[in-house]
């Protein structure tokens, strides 16, 4: 269930870690508040990282686009999955190790920070890296898929089905990996969330001993934080929606949930159980033959709370997801959902 915290629950944090889509962005438009919100964090000597599962661009590339946004941040703020694989090839392999690369310029400037030498040719290559690349070609995927079937070594950077494009949701690099994986018959090691990787190198590169992450995605963002054990803050300014949060189990459930980036700022009161359900802050809700129901009035986020407290009861007691089909969520981080 979500966890309470008295104060605002920033001051228990030293690191928070951003997803980028959704969280900080929205196609190519800065999230309404998110500059002042970071420069909060920073006045309050936090350490703050902009985490990224997109392979294809540098950490330079990532920063100069939040700066275009009028977000602050250098490449050091900046922590992709491409870095994250090539820490993995690194320890498995060694410097100098040759690695056969299918994927953009960020996974090969990650490669070459860390020493190993990306190649297009298999000569000599003692494992395959794939990550986003929208130049790849189909026969160095068959011959990389081909040379995994035969033992040599895979990661993946990440494993998104979908990216946002101008023109809608789009085929992701994880398509990709199922498709070489499919084949191969086995397993990639992935670097991305919500794997442990690249959350294990946002810790090491940015530092801070009490990480937060703060996402929009419960299959990336929340289940990532829970695989370090850490805690995370959901935002409901990019994907995951009710209908996620009523689906939710427990290692897609966030610690805390706000409407927007300002839930940092705040406390995180959590629904106490009552006759009628779960009550916080004015507003009383549970599941009834197997639909939720709200009644009540008070703040935006209070209801959030109380709506996942009852689905998650329910779904725990049941085994079946609570219909939240006709249920219309306060505020409007809806419309801000939708875009």
């Amino acid at each position: 269930m979500l966890e309470e915290s008295m104060a605002p629950v920033v001051e228990a944090h030293d690191l928070v870690m951003f997803d980028l889509d959704g969280v900080v962005y929205v196609g190519g438009e800065a999230i309404d508040g998110v500059a002042g919100r970071v420069e909060r964090l920073r006045a309050a000597d936090r350490h703050v990282a902009f985490v990224t599962n997109n392979a294809s661009r540098t950490p330079e590339q990532v920063a100069q686009k939040l700066v275009d946004l009028g977000v602050s941040a250098v490449a050091s703020d900046v922590v992709t999955s491409a870095q994250a694989a090539a820490r993995l090839l690194l320890e498995a392999h060694g410097i100098g190790a040759k690695i056969l690369l299918l994927g953009g310029e960020g996974l090969r400037a990650a490669l070459e920070e860390a020493d190993l030498v990306p190649v297009e040719s298999p000569d000599g290559a003692v494992a395959v890296v794939s990550g986003y690349g929208p130049d790849v070609r189909w026969r160095d995927i068959m011959r990389a898929a081909t040379l995994i079937k035969g033992g040599l070594p895979y990661v993946a950077s990440n494993t998104d089905m979908t990216i946002p494009t101008p023109y809608g949701l789009a085929p992701g690099h994880g398509v990709l990996v199922r498709t070489i994986t499919q084949f191969a018959g086995v397993s990639a090691t992935v670097a991305g969330k919500p794997e442990k990787p690249l959350m294990d190198e946002t810790v090491l590169r940015v530092g801070g001993d009490r990480p937060l992450m703060v996402g929009d995605r419960l299959d990336t963002d929340v289940e990532g934080a829970h695989a370090i054990g850490v805690p995370s803050l959901l935002v409901l300014t990019g994907v995951s929606w009710l209908e996620d949060l009523a689906a939710a189990t427990p290692q897609l459930r966030p610690s805390y949930i706000s409407s927007t980036l300002e839930g940092l700022f705040e406390p995180h009161p959590v629904p106490v159980e009552a006759d009628t359900g779960f009550a916080l802050g004015g507003w009383t809700g549970s599941v009834v033959e197997g639909r939720l129901e709200i009644s009540g009035s008070g703040d935006d986020d209070d209801w959030w709370r109380v709506a996942a407290t009852a689905c998650w009861q329910h779904l725990d007691a049941s085994g079946s997801v609570a219909d939240v089909s006709d249920t219309t969520p306060p505020g409007p981080a809806r419309a801000l959902a939708a875009e």
